[in-house]
């Protein structure tokens, strides 16, 4: 894991877009980036990667190399590369293992690439990847997408065909620094950046393939993944580089890497299928041109939970001195890292993923305190009682000054949460009497309950699945069942107005379009029929590194469109005929599970409904 430290903001290049336009002036003393250093080191990373401004024109450069190289680290630089190109000078570095560069480079010519920072530099830019290249780095070009390079990224495609190890990476200008003060000047619109950066992408991948040549390879980061369809896996930013923190010129510690200048619009982008990975959108560019460029995307599958891989022993402190508020809380994400206290033991896990965005992993944690200890050894557990430990925020945290901005700690809960929340899902199926639709019943929750009903001529059951082959084991398995083939979004008028109640048993996140199952589902009760709907938030799982592993590399497919919570299904579900009458949400104290019922009501009432959230609340 890398360490980013800004060592100052000056540089030998002029670049029109310089995120540190204002600040140019203002460089670290020596002493400081040698503490950091050490900081670094404390921290756990295994690498640190100097940037600025352009740390290479820095004097002290190869003796904070060495500091790095004796505290056991490897070193990186983000940099313009022109000191690069210096045959004896990147020698001596990688004497000092330098294993990582990530170099500017942004156009295939010298008009392009020296339009763009203002600086005669391509030769020794460019000439720096002849000298890097075959060194056995890990190297990467980046080159800032504006209106001033956008038309031409193919010659940059074309310039870095000879470079097998490298890999080229398409940004979108930011709105920070050069990029805010010239932003008409500068900024293309998002559509046209991200349709020239596709085309490139696909340019140098056709010419790779009809060559049979390997690498180099093409990405591109700062991009909405709407706007780039066939390419989503190739969206890179320093959590892809595995960068853990960072800290710049005067900041007293290292804080953690975020998105927070992107923003992914609610508007148009709540249940996206693609906004666990997505960058989004700069803040800046929002402000300016809107978001309707964007194409939220809502058919492909996602997970519903997450892994926190173990990282590191804490060790306890003297007289229960919590270590995260000792140490310092900052260079810790407050969602991404996980504390875990358990019989005087504490260890640190940290979530990677990148199926679940920033913000979606912070409220799961924290709002909705849905996470959990792994004690299954299975590649996926499929038996929550047993399977899993819920985790809750540590009593140590409860007057801590810090609560608010920390991490937090962790103990385990040694309650069945599940069974305890489930309890009232069995309690309503049990006083079901009539016609039952159950969608999506392929995996038989709650089988034993609806048997002793059907079987006691107390109810009539219909169970819709779209899986074929969960269709043909219930036929076999379930006698007392008719079960069909089919979708919730597809029932027809053989369905309509025939059912007392309609059941959606942890299969509403398995809809495709829930807006239109619920409008099938509404046609097809009867006038003051009942909808129990039954699911789960996605959830945050505490593992082992192998384990992990284990569970990554299964055969095991997404089967979810969406996430939601109770209070966004109640968005979809209330905008209609249906009446709400018990809600119960997911909470720090409960399990993962949520339950909406509504009413269809009577048809002597004319159709009235309250769809007001806490309507029927018990």
């Amino acid at each position: 894991m890398k360490a980013l430290i800004k060592v100052g903001y000056g540089c030998n290049d002029h670049c029109s877009f310089c995120h540190t336009l204002d600040v140019r002036h203002i460089d670290g003393e020596a002493r400081e980036i040698h503490q950091k250093i050490d900081r670094a080191k404390a921290l756990g990373h295994s690498m640190v990667v100097l940037s600025g401004g352009e740390p290479t024109i820095r004097p002290e450069l190869l003796a904070w190399a060495d500091h790095v190289v004796a505290l056991g680290m490897d070193f990186g630089l983000v940099t313009n590369g022109r000191m690069l190109s210096y045959p004896e000078f990147t020698d001596a570095l990688l004497e000092r293992r330098l294993r990582y560069v990530y170099l500017s480079l942004h156009g295939g010519t010298a008009k392009v690439h020296d339009l763009m920072v203002r600086s005669e530099a391509f030769e020794e830019t460019y000439g720096a990847l002849r000298v890097l290249s075959g060194r056995g780095l890990d190297l990467t070009a980046n080159c800032v997408v504006t209106r001033h390079n956008v038309e031409h990224l193919r010659g940059l495609v074309d310039a870095v065909l000879p470079y097998e190890d490298l890999s080229l990476n398409f940004s979108m200008v930011e709105p920070k620094g050069g990029g805010d003060a010239l932003f008409e000047h500068l900024m293309p619109r998002i559509t046209l950046a991200a349709e020239r950066i596709r085309e490139a992408i696909e340019y140098g991948d056709a010419l790779l393939r009809d060559s049979g040549a390997t690498g180099p390879r093409f990405g591109h980061g700062a991009i909405p993944l709407c706007l780039m369809p066939g390419l989503t896996d190739r969206c890179g930013d320093l959590k892809t580089h595995r960068f853990a923190s960072m800290t710049e010129i005067g900041e007293a510690d290292f804080y953690p890497v975020d998105d927070r200048n992107k923003i992914q619009p609610e508007e148009k982008c709540r249940g996206c299928s693609l906004s666990g990975p997505c960058p989004g959108l700069y803040r800046g560019y929002v402000e300016v041109f809107g978001v309707a460029e964007l194409a939220p995307v809502f058919d492909r599958p996602r997970s519903n939970s997450f892994n926190y891989v173990f990282e590191a022993k804490v060790p306890e402190l003297a007289d229960g001195v919590c270590p995260l508020y000792a140490d310092g809380i900052t260079p810790w994400d407050r969602g991404r890292h996980l504390f875990v206290e358990n019989e005087g033991r504490i260890g640190r896990y940290v979530a990677r993923t990148r199926d679940f965005s920033d913000e979606e992993i912070l409220s799961l944690k924290h709002d909705l305190g849905q996470v959990y200890v792994d004690v299954s050894r299975k590649p996926a557990p499929d038996d929550f009682a047993r399977d899993l430990v819920h985790l809750v925020r540590s009593s140590r945290c409860d007057d801590c000054s810090a609560r608010e901005a920390c991490t937090g700690m962790f103990t385990p809960l040694m309650e069945d949460v599940f069974t305890r929340d489930d309890a009232r899902v069995r309690e309503i199926l049990g006083e079901l009497t009539g016609a039952v639709l159950d969608l999506g019943c392929g995996d038989g929750p709650y089988e034993e309950v609806l048997e002793s009903l059907a079987v006691a001529n107390t109810i009539t059951y219909l169970g819709v699945e779209p899986d074929r082959e969960r269709v043909r084991d219930l036929r076999d398995r379930w006698p007392w069942a008719t079960i069909e083939e089919g979708r919730a979004e597809d029932l027809d008028e053989r369905h309509a107005g025939r059912f007392d109640h309609v059941l959606v048993l942890r299969s509403w996140n398995h809809f495709a379009d829930p807006a239109r199952a619920i409008d099938q589902i509404t046609r097809c009760l009867v006038p003051g029929g009942t909808l129990t709907i039954v699911d789960n938030v996605a959830f945050g799982l505490a593992r082992g590194a192998r384990l992990t592993r284990r569970a990554e590399a299964s055969a095991s497919g997404f089967e979810h469109y969406r996430n939601d919570s109770a209070d966004e299904a109640h968005r979809v579900a209330s905008d209609g005929a249906l009446s709400l009458i018990e809600r119960r949400d997911v909470g720090p104290a409960t399990s993962n599970q949520w339950l909406l019922r509504y009413r269809l009501p009577p048809a002597s009432t004319g159709g009235t409904r309250d769809s007001s959230p806490a309507a029927g609340l018990d």
